[in-house]
């Protein structure tokens, strides 16, 4: 099961044939159309260039997405199964209620989001973690060790298995820790005048959590700047849980999808590390390790080669 597939059933969706090409918009081509457009966007209406393309896939996932919806009308149970049951039963309930915003059109738009961001966001992890794993050999050989004492060869790997991988749930915990691929929170705007460490914020001034300053702190990360899962193992080797761990902001403002994407994440990167060992190809010693600036920080493209696990 693929990322994709996750999310279309819990959002609703039958099918990922037809989405599978609108997902694609959102790799990590980088672009400087993107910038262009928040800032000048009627003036690139009209312009040519890549944009109109993306404006064209958004149109297709929004038809897709009532599509989905109709069958779902159609096909209503007594007990909803998912996001779009879900909101269409609330859609019924507040009928006549003054100044209600459960709608169709707002919630096409709200699993429109979800399903952007929950299908970027993982694959950029995933995409910093085997890009980590070929850089970080060593580290690597261990996360496999500790997966082939822990789990039978036919065992399929769950969430609950994180508790006896202390040394793997590290990793991916250093993963979102170092890969930092948002960087910046979700803007919140401030309800009255604060006072924050002697600071003053007024009211309606528009809050932007640095989440990078938090998880670079050298106050407290031993090597803030250096891929180390052992920021998250105490001295007996066991998970130590760390409140400066913030990838998913916090608060009010925390990932809506935090707890979906901690699963996913321990699923893929396991299953993936079973099945494969990612090495750099012959003769390729270094690559680069910064960012591309995106809706997330995302790697430069990079090359990897999975060799089966069984045969190292």
């Amino acid at each position: 099961m693929t990322t994709l597939d996750v999310h279309l059933a819990l959002l609703g969706f039958s099918e990922s044939s037809d989405c599978f090409g609108v997902a694609l918009i959102f790799s990590s081509n980088p672009s400087i159309f993107p910038q262009i457009y928040d800032l000048f966007p009627q003036l690139m209406k009209r312009l040519p260039g890549p944009q109109h393309k993306v404006f064209r896939y958004f149109q297709m996932l929004l038809g897709f997405i009532k599509k989905e919806v109709r069958d779902h009308q159609e096909n209503m149970e007594d007990e909803p199964a998912d996001l779009i049951d879900h909101y269409l039963a609330q859609i019924s309930k507040s009928r006549g209620v003054a100044g209600s915003t459960y709608n169709e059109a707002n919630m096409i738009e709200l699993v429109a989001d979800l399903f952007i961001t929950g299908t970027e966001t993982t694959t950029t992890v995933l995409q910093w973690a085997l890009l980590y794993m070929a850089v970080h050999p060593e580290i690597q050989v261990k996360v496999q060790q500790e997966l082939d004492a822990a789990l039978g060869p036919d065992q399929i790997v769950g969430y609950e298995d994180r508790k006896k991988l202390p040394y793997t749930n590290a990793v991916i915990h250093e993963i979102l820790r170092y890969g930092n691929i948002v960087s910046v929170g979700i803007p919140r705007r401030c309800e009255k005048d604060i006072m924050l460490q002697g600071f003053p914020i007024q009211k309606g001034a528009i809050i932007l959590p640095n989440l990078s300053s938090v998880l670079y702190d050298p106050e407290h990360w031993d090597t803030p700047h250096q891929f180390n899962p052992h920021h998250f193992l105490d001295e007996e080797g066991n998970f130590l849980t760390r409140e400066p761990f913030l990838p998913f902001s916090a608060g009010h403002s925390v990932c809506l999808r935090e707890q979906l994407a901690r699963i996913e994440l321990f699923i893929f990167f396991t299953s993936l590390l079973r099945a494969f060992t990612f090495q750099l190809p012959v003769g390729v010693k270094k690559v680069r390790l910064d960012y591309i600036l995106l809706a997330t920080l995302q790697p430069h493209p990079y090359r990897v080669c999975a060799v089966p696990h069984w045969m190292k």
